[in-house]
């Protein structure tokens, strides 16, 4: 699910990390008030999957929409186009080389997949504070933003024998991600999601959330 793109590339060669002025406390504080009057976010998005054991990048490009109203859809084109589409408790992956889409009900997993898909989108603190332990390890210019970089330690077993800690920049003009980086429980493994041309509070209309793909797809609802 993580690697369909729910918050791309490692630090930038030539990039450098500083210490932070900014203290953890002050940077949620500035991510409150972004949060605040968040309603939508569209945004090109890169996905980049690392396993170390055999040295092995895959990337993904395309595009993702977000609303408030836990609606979200992430459009893989390339290299091979997929859809990941969330409307309430309701996950929908389509693959159309198969032509087959699997409904996932998230139920009391929902707000957990928001805690990976949607980390920092209009993210409150408090909401932060319950699921990870949160740190701010400096500043450093990426993409050409300053930008602040947190740590996330989950604190759950569950969430940890999956992510053992994440990585993200926050762009200090917006207080929005432009980064995430989850390093998996395989050493040296990690899934990070790179945001670019990111417009915040668009207008986005619900055709962007309808199920359009081939009413002859074949549907399955897995069992997780």
């Amino acid at each position: 699910m993580l690697a369909l793109g729910v918050a791309a590339i490692a630090i930038v060669a030539g990039a450098t990390q500083t210490t932070a002025k900014w203290t953890t406390e002050g940077v949620l504080e500035m991510m409150d008030r972004s949060a605040k009057d968040f309603r939508s976010l569209t945004a090109d998005i890169e996905n980049v999957k690392y396993t170390a054991v055999v040295k092995d990048t895959s990337t993904e490009t395309g595009q993702i929409w977000v609303r408030h109203d836990q609606k979200m859809r992430i459009q893989i084109t390339k290299p091979e186009p997929r859809t990941m589409l969330r409307t309430g408790n309701s996950l929908f992956l389509y693959n159309p080389k198969l032509n087959r889409v699997e409904e996932y009900d998230l139920g009391k997993n929902g707000s957990m997949v928001d805690q990976y898909a949607r980390l920092g989108f209009g993210t409150r603190s408090e909401d932060l504070k319950k699921s990870y332990q949160v740190s701010v390890t400096g500043e450093e210019d990426f993409d050409h933003r300053k930008t602040v970089v947190l740590e996330l330690t989950p604190k759950s077993e569950q969430m940890r024998s999956q992510i053992t800690r994440i990585q993200m920049w926050v762009d200090e003009a917006s207080w929005l991600p432009i980064q995430q980086k989850f390093y998996e429980t395989g050493a040296g493994d990690y899934i990070s999601f790179h945001y670019t041309n990111m417009m915040k509070n668009l207008k986005i209309n619900e055709s962007e959330f309808k199920q359009d793909w081939p009413k002859n797809a074949s549907h399955e609802k897995p069992h997780v």
